[in-house]
């Protein structure tokens, strides 16, 4: 069983849960773990080099998706961009490069641990692209949805006990983590306190909202660039 890891702050919990799951031990053992970013992780899935992963929202129409993502309630601090530059992507995002476009927001865009580290430094520098898709349309925003090639019903299990299960991080691991992106252990524990895993109604609710949109913003940067290349033609 290949599983597609995302080595961010954010699933922290999930991969702990992962370790103590009630897995059997052979089963275990051929767990292995493609360690990559979010934009990597989608393109290894869609090949089927990976069994199953946290994919980005965005890519994760027509595919067999579990209740069971990566959600800022609110605001998340982690998905940032930066105020008063130039427009551009992250190359190793997917959903948050699209959902800058959707909210209309210029800039550059960063995520993950290194967007967060960047927030913690200077807050007032940059958006918090959550906080400005809830400001705007008071519903909770999924960057990432646990999908499946192979061995669906392992993952339906492993889905429903992590969200029955509390997972405490051991401080030792809370340590390393702190060391490792040089971010307090604090802050790691204010940030994890931000993010929720569980798709019900109103993650269900945003996300259709989110696709519908970005569907929508694709048609008109696509009519934008044919109506450029008539111009050009014509001149």
């Amino acid at each position: 069983m290949i599983f597609g890891k995302i080595d961010y702050i954010n699933l922290l919990p999930f991969h702990l849960f992962l370790k103590k799951s009630s897995l059997t031990n052979s089963l275990k053992k051929s767990c292995e773990y493609k360690k990559s970013y979010p934009s990597n992780i989608n393109k290894q899935f869609k090949k089927r080099k990976i069994d199953g992963a946290f994919i980005s929202s965005i890519e994760s129409r027509n595919r067999k998706t579990l209740p069971l993502g990566i959600i800022a309630k609110k605001h998340v601090t982690s998905v940032l961009v930066k105020k008063n530059t130039a427009s551009s992507n992250d190359p190793h995002s997917a959903t948050s490069n699209v959902l800058a476009k959707v909210l209309k927001v210029e800039g550059r865009v960063y995520i993950g641990d290194n967007a967060l580290k960047l927030y913690l430094e200077d807050s007032k520098n940059y958006i918090d692209l959550a906080k400005e898709w809830n400001n705007k349309y008071m519903l909770p925003f999924v960057f990432a949805i646990l999908s499946v090639n192979k061995h669906l019903k392992i993952y339906q299990k492993l889905s429903d006990n992590f969200k029955n299960n509390h997972i405490k991080i051991p401080q030792y691991i809370l340590k390393k983590y702190a060391h490792e992106r040089n971010i307090p252990p604090k802050e790691i524990l204010k940030y994890l306190s931000l993010i929720s895993y569980k798709i019900g109604v109103k993650e269900r609710r945003g996300l259709n909202l989110f696709l519908k949109k970005a569907k929508f913003s694709a048609i008109n940067t696509n009519r934008i660039k044919i109506t450029k290349e008539k111009i050009d033609v014509s001149s």
